[in-house]
């Protein structure tokens, strides 16, 4: 029957045979016990005035008739046992049903208005007739986030009685008036630190707002500000402070006193070495902004500069994987668009370490069992389609990534997302491309998509331990289709015609931080805050100037620019709106419909918050080194080559775009074989032979020896892994993200500094820039097992080093994949004992402790020999040997190439060690090339002051290993292509 009475549509689009989307589900059901058949229909539920006629131009432009069948508002004809649809809660982003709202506009020439379409999945379950009700309840919280979804169910029987499923339609009921606290600060310590843990009391549900992540002595600063001010501070201001102030916004640890270190570990590493390196190259330095913008930037050519940066998203995809991953990778993107006067995002890259997939214990956030968290499968699959999402639907390739797993990363997931971007050097009106400034009387205007509750918090929950206090509103769904049209609005058209003086995306605190931010440079600002478009009513003040909702970007516009800016938004289907005035009265103003509900000295704003002052404390270190005795050479060999962090991940490959903007040299697949490769390369200006390259590197479990070690491995891991594929090192630079746990513990901070004296130390050497970083420094969760035990699971001290440079002429580049027959192949570099937290030493669930040292002098000389050797074209193959050592590195050449090898491993300079260390350890500075027999006189002469031996030949279809005459692997190509590929292979 037709909903007729509130004019609502149901069109269902059912599969005219069992899709891959259907089998998924029938796994992931069945993996629970219960062994069902599934059919899958997708339904858009619409609630509008159109006519019987309307409707079917509607449903047929959803739906392709050669593989699917259409239903409008009638119920399914076959028999079946359960239906069970799934949908999005009230208020959550539903992303295709944006998208069927500008299919019907544009199909009907109309304009239906926001929150008309609102799409479901529907289930129907068959022979399933001994499933309970109860028992479908339990499939579906499964197969839904809680946190975001929603489920209705109906018996075969009850759907047939009803006519189907309901006619529901998703509202948000906000009731209550808009309302502004006063909040007493004039209590004692322990309520003062009770709202700076758990947020304000709300008077009406006596429950607290969420975490404002402010320490007592932050609150105390807040408190004697205000009695200075004469007055209390409104929930707006304290809100507006707490974000501000936010470990996330203000790196509070990094700027802190520690120990003798006045001016903090970032000034005193970081940007230190950064600024040392600028002035060491002088004319020669190729970095153009650096760690005061949106992203970091570097010279690509005389007109273009690329840019970089990468950021995590750990706490959100805990919550909601999905959710929080594409946010992360959208967010990315807007650091780029908002960089400098804006750049064009090129390429988009990713790093997830998580729990191993297949562990299915269940931990909770609360106690007795409650808010349990999800398992690590759970997780990866919904990072992994985030960023998919993300990427794809905003025509960004995704070329570069990698995948790490430990079980240290059950409770809380590393998601690192970043963006490349290029911009002009010079504008067509002569301005920088990296120069922005907001003026006095600019016009505040946001563009983009509206405010609504997602994201609240979000800034202020990612300073803190994930915990059963964890706010459900920190979660966040990205619109990769309404940023894209900003994104090619702004950037394509009106930056370069010059509609704007300055730009910032709304990422952490929304509205508070991008507005603010952007007022520095003009000296204050004023906002009429109700004139912020929200998603639906309701909305409280606070709400509004914190709110994290995506695809919003604040803009400095003047006078001048704003109606021919205005025009083009229009125009491009990019909703604008004036909020207020940059000024320059030193003063923080936010109004609500004629109220002042924040009035902040700027200065007490951005700069009141009390500088920490931490000490550290020794921590210890593994120092037993571990004694393995090999029996079997082949079984360990195999065992590590398909263990999870060996194993090709190219289902993920496979599914990210990397081709879409047509610049992929090296792709993320390289060979016949398709393996993942650790360096890739783009061409983004099409008329320029010159490249991009970009790798990263992380080693975490060394954190258990030492952090110094662990960062220095990383950084040369990154650089190493650009200079194999052809990557010039006098023109490369570094990114730091250093994802830490239980910052506040003494011992953890001492791994801290060793982490960042390493960045010093090995950046300073290898003339490496740090242009851009993050942090996040609570990344542990707090908990309960099914016992209701409480547990606390922190991961290793984490820090990813990304890598990106310039090289002259993509044509000069080389891949991993052995390529022809009777090639020569040569190890470069010094095998050590070194096996320390080792993929060979976690085979047999050891740590060791010999760390890998790094001689950085005589590595940078032989990087700068590489660079050579690649513009002579001297090799046929190069690989950097890294995690696995010398073993993984070639077995992947081989596999790439689709070619065997005969390889003697007594033939590699080492110490004496055994066969196992010389396969597996993990020395850096390390390169495995092959050669053609023509180039050896040439190579060999030219490496005279390196090490190098020869230890093998290109075969066709064996892969052989011997220590002097003894055979100790052998295997044809196809069993180490199985090998290598088996692990991931359903996913």
């Amino acid at each position: 029957m037709i909903n007729t009475t509130n004019n609502i549509y149901r069109i269902a689009i059912d599969k005219l045979e069992k899709g891959p989307e259907a089998r998924v589900l029938e796994r992931r059901i069945k993996a629970l016990g219960y062994d069902v058949s599934v059919s899958l229909s997708r339904v858009y539920t619409i609630q509008h005035d159109f006519s019987p006629e309307q409707v079917e131009v509607i449903a047929n432009a959803l739906h392709n008739p050669v593989v699917e069948a259409v239903r409008i508002n009638k119920p399914v004809a076959e028999s079946f046992d359960w239906a069970l649809e799934l949908g999005f809660l009230p208020g959550v982003t539903d992303n295709v049903a944006h998208t069927t709202t500008e299919i019907i506009n544009d199909l009907l020439k109309t304009e239906i208005g926001r929150n008309k379409v609102f799409t479901t999945s529907k289930l129907l379950l068959s022979d399933a007739e001994e499933l309970s009700e109860d028992d479908v309840k339990i499939i579906a919280q499964q197969l839904i986030n809680i946190l975001i979804e929603r489920f209705h169910i109906k018996s075969y029987k009850k759907y047939k009685a009803e006519g189907g499923m309901d006619y529901t339609i998703p509202r948000v009921k906000l009731d209550s008036e808009a309302a502004v606290l006063e909040i007493n600060l004039d209590v004692s310590d322990e309520e003062l630190v009770k709202i700076g843990k758990a947020g304000i009391l709300d008077p009406v549900t006596k429950t607290r707002r969420g975490p404002l992540a402010l320490d007592l002595d932050y609150m105390n600063a807040i408190k004697a500000y205000f009695e200075k001010e004469g007055r209390k501070p409104t929930d707006v201001e304290l809100e507006a402070i707490a974000q501000t102030w936010s470990e996330h916004c203000k790196h509070t640890i990094f700027a802190a006193r520690l120990d003798d270190i006045e001016e903090g570990i970032f000034k005193r590493f970081i940007k230190r070495v950064t600024q040392e390196i600028r002035k060491e190259l002088g004319e020669n330095d190729f970095c153009l902004s650096v760690f005061k913008d949106n992203s970091g930037a570097i010279i690509f050519d005389d007109n273009y500069m690329v840019t970089h940066k990468v950021e995590t998203h750990n706490s959100p995809s805990a919550l909601d994987p999905f959710g929080g991953a594409i946010t992360g990778i959208v967010g990315v993107n807007r650091d780029t668009i908002g960089f400098g006067r804006g750049a064009l995002p090129i390429a988009n890259i990713y790093g997830y370490c998580f729990g191993r997939p297949e562990d299915n214990e269940i931990l909770f956030r609360g106690e007795n069992r409650t808010s349990p968290v999800l398992p690590p499968r759970r997780i990866m699959d919904g990072v992994i389609h985030g960023v998919n999402v993300g990427g794809n639907c905003s025509g960004i390739p995704t070329p570069q990534g990698f995948l790490f797993f430990d079980d240290c990363y059950k409770g809380k997931p590393l998601v690192f997302v970043g963006t490349i971007g290029l911009v002009p050097r010079k504008l067509p009106d002569g301005r920088l491309g990296h120069e922005k400034k907001a003026m006095p009387g600019d016009n505040i205007v946001v563009v983009g998509g509206r405010v609504g509750k997602d994201g609240i918090h979000g800034a202020t929950f990612s300073s803190e331990a994930l915990d059963k206090g964890s706010p459900a509103t920190a979660v966040q769904i990205g619109d990769p289709i309404t940023q894209k049209k900003l994104s090619d609005a702004i950037i394509k058209e009106a930056r370069d015609l010059h509609l704007y003086n300055c730009i910032t995306d709304n990422g952490a605190g929304g509205l508070s931080s991008s507005v603010a931010e952007m007022a520095r440079d003009s000296g204050g600002f004023t906002v009429e805050l109700e004139k912020s478009p929200l998603k639906y009513p309701g909305l409280q003040p606070w709400e509004v100037w914190v709110s994290e909702s995506q695809e919003r970007m604040t803009l400095a516009v003047s006078d001048k620019q704003l109606p021919d800016f205005l025009e083009l938004m229009k125009d491009r289907g990019v909703e604008a709106t004036v909020i207020g005035k940059f000024n320059d009265s030193g003063r923080a103003i936010v109004r609500y419909n004629g109220r002042e509900v924040m009035n902040l000295d700027m200065e007490f704003l951005h700069d009141g918050l009390p500088k920490r002052r931490l000490v550290t404390e020794p921590y210890p270190n593994v120092t037993e080194e571990a004694d393995i005795k090999v029996e079997n050479q082949q079984e360990l060999f195999e065992n590590i080559l398909g263990s999870h962090n060996q194993a090709s991940f190219e289902f993920i490959s496979k599914q990210y775009d990397h081709e879409v903007q047509g610049t992929s040299v090296i792709k993320p697949l390289q060979g016949k074989g398709r393996v993942n490769g650790t360096a890739t390369v783009l061409r983004p200006v099409f008329e320029s032979k010159k490249g991009i390259v970009i790798s990263q590197a992380l080693y975490p479990r060394l954190s258990k020896i030492s952090c110094y070690d662990m960062a220095a491995c990383a950084i040369d891991t990154a650089i190493r892994n650009c200079v194999a594929v052809g990557a010039d090192i006098n023109h490369l630079a570094l990114l730091d993200n250093f994802c830490w746990c239980s910052s506040n513990d003494p011992r953890r901070l001492r791994q801290l500094k060793d982490a960042c004296r390493a960045c010093y130390d090995y950046a300073t050497t290898f003339k490496t820039p740090f242009i851009s970083g993050k942090d996040s420094m609570f990344n542990d969760f707090k908990g309960y097992d099914k016992d209701s035990n409480p547990l606390k699971i922190s991961v290793y001290p984490t820090l990813l080093i990304s890598a990106i440079g310039v090289i002259e002429d993509v044509r000069q580049t080389n891949t991993i994949d052995l390529k022809l027959t009777g090639d020569l192949i040569y190890v470069i570099g010094n095998t050590m004992d070194e096996c320390g937290a080792s993929d060979f030493y976690h085979a047999y669930s050891k740590i060791g402790s010999k760390a890998p040292r790094i001689d950085a002098k005589q590595a940078r000389k032989l990087y700068e020999k590489m660079y050579e050797l690649h513009k002579k074209g001297i090799l046929s193959a190069c690989s950097s040997v890294g995690a696995g050592g010398i073993a993984m590195t070639l077995a992947k050449m081989a596999i790439a190439g689709q070619k065997g090898a005969s390889i003697d491993i007594s033939k590699i300079p080492n110490e004496s060690l055994s066969p196992e260390k010389i396969l597996y350890s993990e020395s850096q500075s390390r390169f495995i090339v092959s050669i053609n027999p023509e180039n050896k006189k040439a190579f060999e002469s030219r490496m005279g002051d390196f090490s190098i031996s020869r230890i093998g030949i290109v075969k066709n279809n064996k892969f052989k290993v011997k220590n002097k005459n003894k055979t100790i692997i052998n295997i044809t190509i196809s069993d180490l292509d199985k090998i290598y590929r088996a692990r991931f292979r359903d996913f």
